[in-house]
Formats: C-alpha cells, sequence, structure tokens
C-alpha cells in the first residue's frame, strides 16, 4: 500500500477545520505502519459514545468530524452521560474498520454497540438517544482510560457493574452516573479488598443471587441507619475528607452519591455468606444468622419476622 496516504493525525494538524479533506477512503486505507492512533482499545463494557469521542480525540477531531471521515451520517443531539450513540450495521463495520478491530471483538467490548436498524440497510448512521437514569454509565478510572487512550485523554463512560465498582490498582471508583468525576477510594483500603473477594464470590453457582439479595439488605439498613451505620459513617467521612465534590455535586447528598460504595465490602460479605448457606432442607436460621453476624463482624444480628434476610433464610422461601 502507497506511503501517499496521510494519516488522520496529519489531517488533523494541517487542516483541522476542513471537515471535506477527511474522506471515508482515507480513513479505511491507512497503511499498517501509520501511528497507533487507530489501536485505540476499548474499555470493558465501555459506551460507544465514549470510545468514539476517545478515537476522535486521539485523533484531535470532533466526534462529528471522526464519523463523517469514517463515512457515518450523525442526527440528533446529546452528550455523555445522558445519551448513547446508537449505531446502524453499516456504521458498526465502518467503525470496526477504522479501528482495525474485529466487529465481533468491538460488539463484545461495547455492549450497546449493537445495531439500531435492520440488519438489510445500507446506510452508514449514527444517532443520539437519551438514556434513562438508571441506563446511565458512569466515569471510568481515569488512569485505565489515559493508558488506553495513548495519554490523549483520561475521560471515558461505562457501564455500571457490581463487579467493576472499584478499580483496584488505581484505586477509583464512581458508584453514580451523576458523579463526572471519579471517587478516590485509596484512604479506604478495605473497598479493594472487597473488590478482590466480589471476583471470588463470582465463581459460586449462586452468586448472582446471592448479590441482588445482600444488596437489598445492606441498602435497607443503610436507609433505615441500622446494624453498621457508625462503620458506614466513618467510611463515608473518610471519602468525603478526600473526595470533596462529593459534597458539591447538585442538590444529591454525598450519602446517596456514595451509598453504594460505603456499603460495599459488607454488601460482599454478606453475598458470600448467602452463596455459601447450605441448602434451606439442611439449613438452622439461628446458626446461619450466626454465620452471617460472624462474617459482618457484628456480635448479634437481631432480625424481626418481616425481615428480607429473615425471609431469605427461611426454609419455605422460594
Amino acid at each position: 500500500m502507497s506511503r501517499t496516504h496521510i494519516t488522520a493525525r496529519a489531517v488533523a494538524a494541517a487542516v483541522p477545520a476542513q471537515r471535506s479533506v477527511v474522506t471515508t477512503g482515507t480513513w479505511l486505507h491507512i497503511p499498517s505502519a501509520a501511528p497507533g492512533v487507530l489501536r485505540v482499545r476499548p474499555l470493558p463494557f465501555e459506551a460507544t459514545a465514549s470510545y468514539v469521542q476517545r478515537l476522535a480525540t486521539a485523533y484531535r477531531l470532533t466526534l462529528p468530524q471522526l464519523l463523517d471521515g469514517a463515512g457515518i451520517i450523525l442526527t440528533g443531539h446529546g452528550t455523555l452521560p445522558t445519551a448513547e450513540l446508537h449505531l446502524s450495521p453499516a456504521a458498526c463495520h465502518n467503525l470496526a474498520a477504522l479501528t482495525r478491530i474485529p466487529l465481533p471483538h468491538l460488539a463484545r467490548a461495547l455492549p450497546r454497540l449493537a445495531p439500531n436498524d435492520d440488519a438489510h440497510h445500507t446506510t452508514a448512521t449514527a444517532r443520539w438517544k437519551r438514556l434513562e437514569a438508571a441506563q446511565q454509565p458512569v466515569r471510568a478510572c481515569t488512569l485505565c482510560t489515559r493508558h488506553r487512550s495513548h495519554g490523549a485523554t483520561d475521560t471515558a463512560w461505562v457501564q455500571p457493574a457490581p463487579h467493576r465498582l472499584v478499580c483496584p490498582r488505581h484505586h477509583q471508583a464512581t458508584p453514580c452516573p451523576r458523579l463526572t468525576s471519579t471517587v478516590r477510594t485509596w484512604a479506604v483500603p478495605e473497598l479493594a479488598a472487597a473488590h478482590h473477594a466480589h471476583q471470588r464470590l463470582l465463581r459460586h453457582p449462586r452468586a448472582a443471587t446471592a448479590w441482588t439479595a445482600a444488596r437489598a439488605i445492606t441498602t435497607r439498613w443503610y436507609d433505615h441507619q441500622q446494624h453498621l451505620t457508625h462503620r458506614w459513617h466513618t467510611r463515608l467521612t473518610q471519602l468525603c475528607a478526600t473526595n470533596p465534590h462529593l459534597t458539591t455535586t447538585g442538590s444529591a447528598s454525598p450519602a446517596l452519591l456514595a451509598r453504594d460504595l460505603t456499603t460495599y465490602p459488607e454488601t460482599v460479605a454478606l453475598a458470600r455468606a448467602l452463596a455459601t448457606l447450605p441448602n434451606r432442607p439442611h439449613r438452622d436460621t439461628g446458626n446461619a444468622l450466626n454465620l452471617i453476624a460472624h462474617r459482618l463482624g457484628l456480635p448479634r444480628l437481631p432480625l424481626n419476622a418481616n425481615h428480607p434476610l429473615q425471609a431469605f433464610l427461611t426454609p419455605t422461601h422460594h
């Protein structure tokens, strides 16, 4: 392939305002010896718009310029994290060609890359779609992002998942989509330990059920200030001391913004205890409560008959 093909970086530096110069042919025929900006790797579970924006930043282009150069027609308006880009099948293939990442691999990394049009539609289009609050991505670890962006940016957005709440290597977390900055967790080392314990929990066949129950229970305790209130208050205070932005993010309180992070170690411990309990026909509720209290570092765990943990442990529960 001829070395006369220009790279996107050269285009951006020489004529950043001339979108017409960046043609589809230029993008799709960059020689293999070109600079490695095409090797911008997606983060696991990254939002499509986040990845495309990082790619554009690496090329020193705007997102519309990059899509235009890749032959993708952009419609609508939106911004992360409240909106996401939905690509047609042709646009997905164009993006895969641009990044030199096989489409199946790209789709595994970008869970929302699934085409929004009929498979036979041949027009390469991308449209912004507003997301409900529960669907919004969260900020990714800034250091992980910078590493995968060749230093071009530290901003990326990923789909939230409980087992990826904390980056144990760089001690960062984003427990709520309303936070536009990550939370530094180095002052609370038990969060990294909980992350590693959570990875081990995932190998258990009852992990999903146990996690769902444990999270519902610890959220109730947190909201009703039961059992572990002093410990959680201390942890929240530590997080706020090292993350002043927790106290200045809109109208949401730090207690709400950091709830999942504050309760995370105990939620993991409770989930591991629930997952490893004997099957119901052979389970003694009193012994189970003693075991759970021990795992949580509590002398005892008194519960009323209507408590969700009591219901989980009852042999008649299905």
